[in-house]
Order: C-alpha cells, then sequence, then structure tokens
C-alpha cells in the first residue's frame, strides 16, 4: 500500500519592530526574539529582521516611509528567488488604517503580533470550548478591520494569519459578524455555567493552579506530579484547554490544574473570551507560578504573569514560585582568585538561593521537571501548603494529619 507524503508549506515571513525612546534597542531586540519564536511555532521561516528607530509608531504606516521602501524592495528581491517573501509581521497591534495602508505599499500579506497570537490560538485549540473562545476573538479583532479584510475575501486565501473562523465573504457583514459574536458570547456564557457547576460538583477538595509564562515547563509539571499525559512541546502556547487532574502527595489528595500560558502584550480580545480559563485561576486556593530560569529574561516573565495575574484576581493569593529548568541552566563556576565582576552566568545554583528569587519567601524551590531533579523538595511544600489549607477548610480532619506524622 502506498503511503501518501504531504509537503508541509512554509511561509517565509519579514519581522518589523520600533526602538522607541520607551522601548530601547535591547528591549525590542528582545520581543522581536519571542515575535520569530511565534513565527516558527506559527509555522513560518523569519527570513530577515527590520528595525527603525522613532519617537512614536507613524500614524499612517508604523514605521517610516524610507523604512517602508527598503522593505518593499527586499521583498521585490526575493520575488524571483526559489523562497519569496510570503508575509510581513510587525512586533505590536496595528490599526486598521495601518494595515491598509502598508498592504497598499507592501503588495502583500500583513500580520500583527495580535493576528499571529490568533492564529497560533486557533491551530492549537482542540476542544469546541477552546474553539468557540477563539472563534469569538477572531470576530472581535476583525470587526474593526472589514475595510481591508473585504479585498482578501475576494478570493480564498490560505496560510498564517488567515486562518478564519470559516465564514464565507458575504458573511463578514458587520451586522451579521455582531450577531456572531453576539451567539458566540450566549454559546460562552451556557459553557460558563456549565463550567462553574463542574467546579462545585468537585467539592470542598484543595485547588492548585499551575501558573506561568507561555513555554515554561507547565504540562510536563503537570504530567509529572499528576502522573497523566497532558500534551506537552516546546512551542509557545503548546496547549491551550484547561486540564484538571486529581493529585495524591503521601495521603492528601487535591485538584490540580493546567491553565493557558500568559505573554507580553497578550491580545486583550483573548483574555476576555477565555474567560472560564482564567476561573479556574480565579476560584484556586494555591497558586504555582512556575518560571524558567534558563530564560535571559525570567525576571520580566515574572512580572507579566503577576501583572495579568493581579488583573484576573483582584486580590493576591498563596504562590509558591518554582524555579523550573535548572538542567537548561548555564553557568561558569567562579574562581577563588577571579576578581571580575559577577554576571548572570558566573552564578551557580547555590548562589541564585541566596538571591532576590530565594528571598522572596519560604515557598521557593528550584527544580526541573525533564529530568526530575529536586522533585521530592516541591511535592513536600505543595503536601505542607495544602495541608495548611485543608486544615483550615476540615478542622475536625487535623487528628489525621498529626496521626500520619507520628507513623512517620
Amino acid at each position: 500500500m502506498a503511503i501518501e507524503v504531504t509537503e508541509i508549506y512554509c511561509e517565509n515571513a519579514v519581522l518589523v519592530g520600533l526602538i522607541t525612546p520607551q522601548q530601547k534597542e535591547a528591549k525590542a531586540r528582545e520581543y522581536i526574539d519571542e515575535l520569530a519564536f511565534l513565527a516558527d511555532t506559527a509555522g513560518a521561516h523569519v527570513v530577515k529582521t527590520f528595525f527603525q528607530k522613532m519617537d512614536y509608531p507613524n500614524s499612517r504606516t508604523f514605521v517610516g516611509e524610507g523604512k517602508l521602501m527598503e522593505i518593499r524592495e527586499f521583498i521585490k528581491e526575493r520575488e524571483e528567488s526559489e523562497e519569496p517573501i510570503g508575509m510581513v509581521i510587525f512586533d505590536d497591534e496595528l490599526s486598521p488604517v495601518q494595515l491598509r495602508n502598508i498592504e497598499r505599499e507592501l503588495q502583500i500579506k500583513v500580520l500583527d503580533r495580535t493576528n499571529l497570537i490568533l492564529d497560533i490560538f486557533a491551530k492549537r485549540a482542540q476542544t469546541a470550548y477552546a474553539k468557540t473562545q477563539v472563534e469569538l476573538a477572531q470576530y472581535q479583532y476583525l470587526l474593526p478591520r472589514l475595510t481591508r479584510m473585504w479585498t482578501h475575501l475576494e478570493r480564498q486565501r490560505g496560510g498564517i494569519g488567515m486562518r478564519g473562523p470559516g465564514e464565507t465573504q458575504i458573511e463578514t457583514d458587520r451586522r451579521i459578524i455582531l450577531d456572531k459574536i453576539s451567539l458566540l458570547k450566549k454559546h460562552l456564557v451556557a459553557i460558563d455555567k456549565q463550567m462553574t457547576t463542574q467546579r462545585q460538583n468537585r467539592g470542598k477538595m484543595v485547588r492548585v493552579a499551575l501558573v506561568g509564562y507561555t513555554n515554561v515547563g507547565k504540562s510536563t509539571m503537570m504530567n509529572l506530579l499528576s502522573k497523566s499525559d497532558v500534551f506537552a512541546e516546546n512551542k509557545l502556547f503548546a496547549t491551550l484547554d484547561t486540564t484538571v487532574r486529581k493529585v495524591i502527595i503521601d495521603n492528601l489528595p487535591f485538584l490540580m490544574t493546567d491553565t493557558v500560558g500568559f505573554i507580553r502584550k497578550l491580545p486583550h480580545h483573548l483574555i476576555e473570551s477565555f474567560k472560564s480559563t482564567l476561573d479556574e485561576v480565579r476560584e484556586a486556593d494555591l497558586l504555582v507560578h512556575i518560571l524558567d530560569i534558563s530564560h535571559p529574561n525570567f525576571e520580566e516573565h515574572y512580572e507579566v504573569v503577576n501583572k495579568t495575574l493581579l488583573d484576573v484576581c483582584k486580590e493576591k493569593k498563596p504562590t509558591i514560585l518554582v524555579f523550573n529548568k535548572i538542567d537548561a541552566f548555564t553557568y561558569t563556576p567562579k574562581e577563588e582568585d577571579d576578581l571580575s565582576p559577577m554576571k548572570r552566568e558566573n552564578y551557580s545554583l547555590d548562589d541564585l538561593k541566596k538571591t532576590w528569587m530565594a528571598n522572596m519567601g519560604a515557598d521557593c524551590v528550584f527544580v526541573s521537571a525533564r529530568e526530575k531533579d529536586n522533585i521530592d523538595e516541591l511535592k513536600a511544600l505543595l503536601y505542607e501548603r495544602v495541608k495548611e489549607i485543608h486544615i483550615q477548610r476540615f478542622p475536625y480532619n487535623d487528628f489525621l494529619f498529626q496521626k500520619y506524622d507520628v507513623e512517620e
């Protein structure tokens, strides 16, 4: 029997970022690196990156006319090559006017960061619930951009950024889209009620939610602690669907939730449509905030997640900080006679435990979920914190833990 081999089409992309007084060059390059990772996750191949220094984005074309002409010339040079440019991706959300003007100048598909993230979410959504959430966010993004999208809908277009909700051209009429948005919201309200009932049916069990930046190892940690098989991959937003598993550490059962990862410049459409997913975080008794210690900017990731959590929860919850991927953290051991100033790459793990990270409270642990390093310390910490919450909720069960401790 012959096996049909399907060739995977990879679109070539150009990335565009701004360097402004508010966003210095180092920060702009870091954001572009993340945009490149997003593009790779979506299935694109980044060919070139353009930067421009400006005081603020151009209201008509985001970048200046000279830079736009430079990008256009580069695209034209590649037209006759074996790898022509298929799209240009901007590292910020573009206004409808900017999108229309840039496409008119470049004569090529133009995406912004929000559109790219929505496309990844559309590709990653598995359940009907997640697909409904993503579809709502797509329509909310599409609505103010109907003028720009109209020309694209004269013919079917595919590829990254064009993975729309599946509607035909005539259904992009503003009135119909507004009706569709209203219908999707009603559908999500019904699903929210279902999800709320499910959470209530879980009883009084302590709830623990895994939170963190995207691609820090939440799903790997979930698999390790719950002995389940949640999909995990070294890609941004590998999983969108909230997964709840029962975990038992020693004699203590509790519920653990794997949530969608956060990211900088997360589109507000997604935050709104993924309300029920965030409800799992809001209703959790304990948060396990996972950080990728091997990432050079994990401190900023920490701040991004904390800010998002504050917007979601409105109050600070008990939190365990887990610095993951210590196996990928590289450092240069210090020599005794080395008088050079300490840099991040010079820190050993023992040194890290003496820094601000370990001083944020007793609930801090360094682990490797992939290599299962120091997992026992994390389990012991989880057991103690969940036990405290359980005893507060069921004070008459305190003697059970006392008896267990004596036996140990």
